[in-house]
Order: structure tokens, then sequence, then C-alpha cells
């Protein structure tokens, strides 16, 4: 059977991966041996000389997933440039604070788009091809907030909900089918969108007290449970949540 981490040969889509979590799951994908196709809405220049250090080959397409316009040409230039596609990464999402009482409209629309709606027909575009081959992997990123409720970010939990239970009707439709759909929850993790939490004293000092770990996580711890679930070692998988908090749901 070889390796059953092996990657080699499999072609990657990675949304959001220009920093951050996107980017570290698109580099640990890399060096378990799969070629990446890396969308975001900046340059990922970074992000295409860590994947061509880890050896492989990185494509880079400019995509503003706001809306799901951009969708179905993500998984045709894929297909196009790479002849394949095996792998599908659901990492791009925006965050909203803002008292319950205080949140708009606006801020609501545009968090439920980008981190569900997106999400949802992505896994679907991705899907019909990979239904088609008999044979795929999709991740989606989830939350701690997939199974707590928070607090000021009522659009973020309720999209991070909904990823959790769309990951479960996906894998319910498609696991006799050979495709995998599962999700990973990172806890507290040190990127752009948790800085504010990070920079308030009090909150932050609040946070560690309660991750087991003792520690915010780093971008590079998901690169194995990212690895795992793309892989042949998870072909029996299909619709887990799979929490990398440090511990935090433990306590």
């Amino acid at each position: 059977m070889g390796n059953p981490f092996d990657l080699s040969g499999r072609a990657a889509i990675v949304t959001g991966a220009n920093t951050g979590l996107g980017q570290a799951l698109a580099v640990a994908l890399a060096q378990a041996g799969a070629d990446i196709v890396a969308v975001g809405r900046s340059a990922m220049d970074e992000t295409q000389g860590l994947v061509a250090a880890a050896g492989r080959r990185c494509h880079a397409i400019k995509a503003d997933l706001s809306t799901i316009a951009p969708v179905s040409a993500i998984v045709e230039e894929t297909l196009a440039t790479f002849g394949r596609l095996d792998i599908l990464v659901n990492n791009a999402g925006i965050i909203r604070r803002a008292d319950a009482v205080d949140f708009t409209e606006e801020d609501w629309d545009a968090v439920i788009d980008t981190n569900l709606k997106s999400v949802f027909f992505l896994c679907q575009a991705a899907g019909c091809h990979m239904l088609a081959q008999g044979a795929g992997k999709i991740i989606n990123i989830a939350s701690m907030l997939s199974f707590q409720g928070g607090i000021r970010v009522p659009s973020y939990t309720a999209s991070k909900s909904g990823v959790a239970g769309l990951t479960r009707l996906l894998a319910n439709e498609w696991a006799g089918r050979g495709v995998n759909v599962n999700a990973i929850a990172p806890g507290y993790f040190a990127t752009n969108n948790t800085a504010a939490l990070q920079a308030d004293e009090t909150r932050n000092r609040a946070i560690l007290e309660r991750i087991p770990a003792g520690r915010w996580g780093q971008p590079a711890d998901l690169g194995g449970a990212a690895v795992f679930l793309a892989s042949r070692a998870s072909d029996y998988v299909h619709g887990h949540i799979l929490a990398v908090d440090g511990g935090w749901l433990a306590r």
C-alpha cells in the first residue's frame, strides 16, 4: 500500500491561501506531494514560493469568494492547469464583530455569503467532478463555534454551524460514491482574524487560561489534520468535524 499519507500526483484547491491558515494548509499538502491551486483575493507570491520550495507546482487564481461568481471558473481552471482535481479545501472566510443588538444586515450577509454560500457552491462544483471520477476529498474549515455560541459574532457562529451541518449532509449523500467530505474545526489560532482578541489583554488571558495546551495555535498546527483528511489514510472517515484546538473542547 505504501505511505497512506502520500499525496503525490494529486491536485488540490485551497481557498484563502494567500496568508494565515490557508497558506499553511497549502504548504502542508504540498509537502505531502500535492500540486496546489491557491485561491485568494490578493497576491500569493509568498505561498507560491513556499509550495515551490516543497518541490510542487502552485497555480494562483485571484478570486473574491464574497459571491459565487468565480466558483465554476476556479474548478475549470484547475482542471485545465493540472488535468485533475482530487482535493478541495474550503478555507476562505471572514468575520465581523458586534453585539447582537447592533449587528447589521450588511455584516450578516457578507459573512454568510463568504463563509457558507460560497463553500456550498464550491463543494457542488468540485463534487460534480469528483463524483464522476468516483473519488475525491473535500475538507471544509469549520470552527469551535460550530459547537459553541461565542459572543459578538452572530453571523460567523451561524456560518460555521452551517458548515458543520453542510459537511454532514454532503457526507451522507456522497460517501457511498467515493467522495469524502469532512471538516477541520480550528480552535484559537494566531492569525489576522484574531488579532483584536490577541491585543485585548483581558480577553487574551481568559482564552489562554481555557486552553489546556497553554498557547494559541500556530497555522502549521493544522497541517497534519489536513494531510490526513486529504489522504488515503482517511478513506473510511466521512462527515467528521475534527477539532484542532489545543484541548479547548475537552475543558
